[in-house]
């Protein structure tokens, strides 16, 4: 069992240049995982709705479609955040407002990333329903 003193000090010898990368990574990774999961949801539904009404197919791929806007979301964020990364002399590297931004951009990036999950997942269980609705109701869109 370690104790709080040491797992302290173990995260103020990381580079803060390592936790910017781990969050920018974690925002682009779990975003891209929710856009895939929002798109496997919607494309299985539809794909077996439109075995019974292939009307269906051309008026769903939206559902796709934001669904892959999750992911790029989830990459201009991530642009977004490696333009903050500033250069630091090696003096200054952990210096309490390097530690503080690098934290600021790992949070952003857990943040980001996992609400780009459960967006994925929320619009690919929208874009499910829809599909189903659109096959037992015909005049709906």
């Amino acid at each position: 069992m370690a104790d709080s003193s040491s797992l302290s000090t173990a995260l103020i010898k990381i580079s803060p240049y390592t936790f910017s990368a781990i969050g920018i990574a974690i925002a682009i990774g779990v975003s891209v995982l929710g856009a895939a999961w929002g798109i496997y949801i919607t494309g299985s539904s539809l794909i077996g709705a439109a075995i019974k009404a292939p009307r269906i197919t051309s008026k769903n791929l939206i559902s796709v479609i934001f669904c892959e806007a999750v992911a790029i979301y989830g990459v201009i964020v991530a642009i977004i955040l490696q333009t903050k990364l500033e250069s630091v002399p090696s003096s200054q590297i952990y210096a309490p407002e390097s530690l503080r931004a690098g934290y600021a951009i790992f949070a952003s990036g857990i943040i980001v990333g996992f609400a780009n999950l459960v967006c994925g997942l929320c619009v690919g269980i929208i874009g499910s329903s829809c599909a189903c609705l659109m096959l037992k109701t015909p005049h709906f869109l």
